[in-house]
């Protein structure tokens, strides 16, 4: 017998193989139980229970079809458990929240929902089987893992615009996504200054349109409110943010959710916090009947950041009404999720964590682009969640191969496959041109150092190969086979950019990559160039390698201007690309290669290599890690966005290497004066420090001004006794 179940096994799982190559659903059902046997589209259908079925399924499955009433016709049933029409299938419909049984046989197709959202999922299924014109024959019992599932537009920088909205919240639908939560931190109105204040009439309209859309997708279209950076903690706020939840309501809203993220004083209250979402919870979410659970951005929001000592998970634990989500984003700000972090915030807050994912999100790397898979999810951990949202870039489209990827774990976590979704989401995105986007994606997948040290593996099949070809290149041998791939890499990087710019398969994706594309095309040049370079070299060609260096060097001249005039952000300005593996390839090989030209010819070559000698000078953790940019002699500090803890002591500044005259100095700490408790100073040895005298500009920002001695340090020091608060919002030091 059990040899018997093994054989089956084994059949079941080789035609789901086979069913899957000819057909890619997403996200990946529970259980797919398929013949080798198909029938062709049917050209007209009959659809019994139409009349009873979820509207939004009926509109979906009737675009599929041509509609015939006759009896004859190839006949498709659809309904919700309860509905007449699949009735005699209940027991095949997964007792699960959302879940659908859908069965493609020779006479007939049924589509059966746990619930009305259920029985939309599984059309969603249907449609995407039917991208071949032959249809398998195929049973399919399916359901969601996890409740809530999809994207939290919570990002730094310009929010999405109502275009790219729409065109998510379909992806959404297409995908099994139920939730988008509303909360861009630069909308005036759903933070200070204006969470207060109701929205202008065509701000109010447009979302008031979205909340439709959603409604045409089964999404839940979640508005979060982030009152935290100025609240009073009185009953006067408290009725203005009822007042602004009833206006929300009354443009369609039946979601909501209150953020109290990156923000500092009275607002931080884990008491208070509670005592605000349980007084909403009982007097809106529950009075109005129709509205979903509330949902929470603690203060406290990842591992790192919490002193359970101090009291405040517990105390939301506790105190906050059980039925409300708490959102997480894991053992740091950016973190992968694993079981044992979600065992220990679930302990604390007494529910199972609504996970706050921030991937894809680059608003601390605004230079870079972050296409790469969707990995670090652990697949144990599939009753440890109430929600999976995916925190994703500005770039709405390009956040679409993450959010794919968020689709199919979050829905089937124990058989999510990161590398197999990620192929398939980029078909998905740009379906005609997945060679080249591919390509683009793979060499785009890093963030570069950051604050938060989180990093992704990028060019992961070409850094092997890079790596001997610069080991070749120091030893002066030359390997023609690694060396013809290197060549051929650098080839496709051209190629794929090339592609891309002049693609219609996605006109939205590429505008918002552009730059990038750019950047790429001029760095497989560089790239290919410089392996020229190598070659010229070990001929002893000195005219063919002078002529080549000033060709790269041009090169890197257009891709600095790039930089420098695209993507011009306040944050992280410029454009990065392939800056993992390729682009410090190119700049190594330029810079052995200058040597040895050296050495062979005699004569000194300018340096075409990327290189900050400047370094970050702190005993704070948090800051430690941030990149340094310099451009036209000003040294800076990436800015953070998160709330900056200085210790007693702490400090935060710059090592200039090699010391230097200071020109003028720039920093703002995100406060309306300049405290009493900082102080700005200046050293030539790091022992001996020196007061450096500026003021305060209408902008907020601590001006200092020319220092004509030489100095190798500079920092931001708290002199109190006290841990202090305050952002790390700029910090420039020109120099001469």
């Amino acid at each position: 017998m059990k040899s018997k179940l093994f054989i089956l096994s084994i059949l079941v799982v080789t035609l789901q193989a086979v069913f899957a190559q000819r057909t890619v659903i997403n996200p990946l059902p529970q259980t797919i139980s398929t013949t080798v046997d198909n029938i062709a589209k049917p050209k007209d259908v009959r659809i019994v229970g139409k009349s009873d079925a979820d509207i939004v399924a009926v509109n979906l499955l009737q675009s599929l079809f041509s509609e015939s009433n006759n009896n004859k016709e190839y006949t498709i049933y659809i309904g919700e458990k309860s509905d007449r029409a699949v009735r005699k299938f209940r027991k095949h419909i997964p007792n699960k929240a959302e879940g659908y049984y859908l069965s493609i046989e020779k006479d007939k197709i049924v589509i059966a929902g746990h619930d009305e959202r259920g029985t939309y999922y599984g059309v969603q299924t249907l449609k995407q089987i039917m991208e071949d014109e032959m249809l398998p024959i195929v049973t399919i019992k399916d359901y969601p893992d996890i409740v809530a599932r999809g994207v939290v537009e919570g990002f730094y920088g310009t929010p999405w615009t109502f275009d790219d909205r729409v065109r998510q919240l379909k992806f959404y639908g297409d995908n099994k996504l139920n939730t988008y939560i509303y909360g861009p931190k630069d909308d005036p109105y759903h933070r200070s200054p204006n969470w207060r204040e109701p929205y202008p009439a065509d701000e109010a309209k447009a979302i008031e349109e979205l909340v439709d859309i959603a409604n045409q997708n089964h999404v839940d279209f979640v508005w979060a409110i982030h009152p935290g950076l100025d609240i009073k903690w009185t009953n006067e706020d408290r009725d203005f943010l009822m007042d602004k939840f009833e206006a929300m309501y009354q443009l369609g809203v039946r979601a909501f959710a209150v953020f109290f993220d990156d923000i500092s004083g009275e607002g931080v209250n884990a008491e208070k916090q509670a005592q605000l979402l349980n007084y909403v919870d009982d007097n809106f979410i529950k009075v109005k009947g129709d509205v979903i659970p509330l949902t929470l951005c603690p203060t406290e929001y990842n591992k790192s950041w919490t002193n359970i000592e101090r009291g405040y998970l517990p105390t939301l634990g506790s105190k906050l009404n059980p039925s409300t989500n708490i959102m997480w984003t894991g053992d740091r700000v950016i973190s992968d999720i694993d079981t044992q972090g979600l065992e220990w915030v679930n302990k604390h807050i007494e529910r199972n964590a609504y996970i706050w994912w921030n991937f894809p999100v680059s608003d601390y790397v605004r230079d870079h682009l972050l296409m790469g898979p969707a990995y670090g999810l652990d697949t144990e951990a599939n009753d440890l969640m109430s929600g999976f949202m995916t925190n994703p870039m500005e770039f709405a489209e390009a956040s679409k191969v993450a959010i794919y990827s968020v689709a199919n774990y979050a829905w089937n976590i124990n058989n999510y496959d990161w590398m197999a979704t990620w192929e398939n989401a980029l078909k998905n995105v740009m379906p005609n041109n997945y060679e080249a986007f591919r390509t683009f994606s793979i060499h785009n997948a890093d963030l570069g150092p950051n604050g938060h040290g989180y990093r992704r593996d990028e060019s992961w099949e070409f850094k092997k190969t890079a790596h001997t070809y610069l080991q070749n290149t120091k030893i002066g041998e030359s390997d023609l086979n690694i060396s013809q791939k290197v060549q051929q890499e650098f080839m496709k990087i051209i190629m794929a950019a090339r592609a891309l710019q002049n693609s219609k398969d996605n006109d939205a994706l590429i505008e918002e990559i552009t730059p990038w594309l750019k950047q790429f095309s001029l760095l497989g040049e560089s790239g290919l160039a410089t392996t020229y370079l190598q070659t010229a070299l070990m001929q002893n060609d000195k005219n063919t390698f002078d002529k080549l260096y000033n060709h790269v060097k041009l090169v890197k001249e257009e891709m600095y201007n790039i930089s420098n005039t695209l993507n011009q952000n306040p944050y992280q300005p410029g454009v990065k690309t392939g800056s993992l593996v390729v682009e410090p390839l190119i700049d190594s090989l330029l810079v052995e290669l200058s040597k040895q030209y050296t050495e062979k010819f005699g004569e000194q070559l300018p340096s075409l290599a990327n290189y900050t000698p400047h370094l970050i000078y702190s005993n704070l953790v948090q800051v430690e890690k941030l990149p340094i940019r310099y451009l036209r002699k000003v040294v800076s500090i990436s800015p953070m966005l998160e709330v900056l803890q200085i210790p007693a002591g702490g400090y935060v500044g710059l090592e200039l290497v090699p010391a230097q005259a200071i020109v003028n100095t720039k920093i703002n700490i995100g406060l309306d004066e300049f405290p009493n408790w900082a102080a700005v100073q200046v050293s030539k040895d790091g022992e001996n420090w020196t007061d450096y005298r500026g003021e305060l500009n209408q902008h907020k920002d601590w001006i200092g001004g020319k220092l004509f001695k030489e100095y190798r340090y500079i920092r931001l020091i708290n002199t109190s006794n006290e841990t202090q608060e305050s952002y790390l919002k700029s910090f420039e030091v020109k120099t001469e």
